[in-house]
């Protein structure tokens, strides 16, 4: 079974979740620098990540969702998957 990255997500799974993250972010009035910094991810690698560039790990979700007040649940579901 081959790896999933960015590259063989055909199906966009990543970028979906991507925008889901993205779009919850600004509607809590988060800057992206604001919500690296609350999660201890990297700057570049959240853009990224909401890129759909990275697949992030489960724990980079819970703290992600953490800093928006969500639970990662909601991230899944805003982003259809």
């Amino acid at each position: 079974m081959q790896r999933v990255s960015a590259k063989i997500d055909v199906e966009g799974h990543l970028s979906a979740l991507g925008s889901a993250i993205r779009a919850l972010r600004t509607s809590r009035g988060y800057s992206q620098e604001a919500l690296a910094l609350a999660t201890g991810i990297d700057r570049s690698h959240m853009g990224r990540i909401e890129r759909g560039e990275r697949n992030l790990t489960l724990l980079n979700l819970i703290r992600i969702a953490q800093a928006i007040d969500c639970k990662p649940s909601d991230i899944l579901i805003a982003s259809g998957l």
